[in-house]
């Protein structure tokens, strides 16, 4: 069994300050998460072990500080806050960000927002939640069912995939030939890179292990890109999920890891996979041979 990594995989760099910015600023006073930071139950376990709170409400909130999380809020969701009297810490990452300006210019220029993603996300949630009139697609359905516009403005999650994307801007295009389409592309590089590794992974593994919190939208892309190119994938959270019975001594095992996987649980899962892989090529001692039988095959010899 040959185990191979993914050439892009794990945490993205936006991740990756969220979680530095909330551990140090958790040494200088308490604070409250507003939702989760990231979808990883690994790193949601380690900030409360280090003493952050987590509140899925603003009502719910116990402390004078909260933290916006990587996934971002509406403008008007901090401006609430604020009148409620908290103080603001902003983690959301920098991509996240600049699809919020990007989505508002469009507004603001007369387009129809429209962001290509997950309807009930908590990223998307915070990108329209500045604006009263929008659409949110993540299928051909959606496009089918929109109102014609005379100017289309398009966005996307930042961790949609792009084969998705241009699927979708397609079929706009074919149902409205008359509408201006302005597309702004605003998915992360980081998740580009992690999705095209994935493909080229999936493509030569004949089975792929896909890393990261259940909750995780990028991760689940990722797995749904190696389905469409690998027989056998499956999805975990920890190296204590994997089953030695989805492996065989002959294959070649892919792993790949969303954004918001941490390092040291790609690691684990590795050194999982190569206990796995070096007891599969362990030799299978051949049973005793019971004294009875023993006995018995004496006297035919003899």
């Amino acid at each position: 069994m040959r185990i191979l990594r993914a050439s892009h995989l794990g945490l993205c760099f936006g991740v990756r300050n969220a979680i530095h910015l909330a551990l140090d600023h958790a040494r200088h006073e308490p604070f409250a998460l507003l939702g989760p930071l990231v979808h990883n139950p690994t790193v949601t376990a380690r900030l409360a072990a280090a003493g952050i709170a987590q509140a899925n409400t603003p009502d719910a909130l116990r402390t004078r500080t909260v933290m916006i999380t990587a996934h971002g809020a509406s403008e008007r969701a901090k401006a609430d806050l604020a009148l409620r009297g908290f103080r603001i810490l902003e983690a959301t990452c920098p991509f996240v960000r600049h699809a919020h300006d990007t989505l508002l210019a469009l507004a603001r220029a007369g387009f129809h927002p429209i962001v290509i993603g997950q309807p009930q996300h908590v990223e998307v949630r915070g990108l329209t939640g500045d604006l009263d009139a929008f659409d949110v697609l993540l299928n051909t359905d959606d496009v089918d069912r929109l109102a014609p516009r005379p100017r289309f403005g398009v966005i996307a999650q930042t961790t949609q995939p792009l084969e998705r994307v241009h699927r979708l801007l397609e079929r706009l295009r074919h149902r409205f030939p008359d509408s201006e389409v302005q597309y702004q592309d605003t998915v992360c590089r980081a998740t580009q890179d992690r999705q095209q590794a994935a493909l080229t992974l999936a493509r030569q593994c004949d089975v792929v292990v896909v890393v990261g919190g259940a909750q995780s939208n990028n991760t689940r892309e990722l797995a749904d890109t190696c389905r469409r190119h690998c027989p056998r994938v499956h999805a975990l959270e920890t190296a204590a999920d994997l089953c030695p019975s989805w492996f065989h001594p002959a294959d070649d095992v892919g792993i790949t890891a969303g954004t918001s996987t941490p390092d040291d649980v790609i690691d684990a899962t590795e050194r999982r996979l190569l206990e796995i892989a070096a007891a599969s090529r362990a030799p299978t001692p051949e049973p005793a041979l019971a004294p009875a039988a023993a006995a018995s095959a004496d006297l035919v010899l003899a």
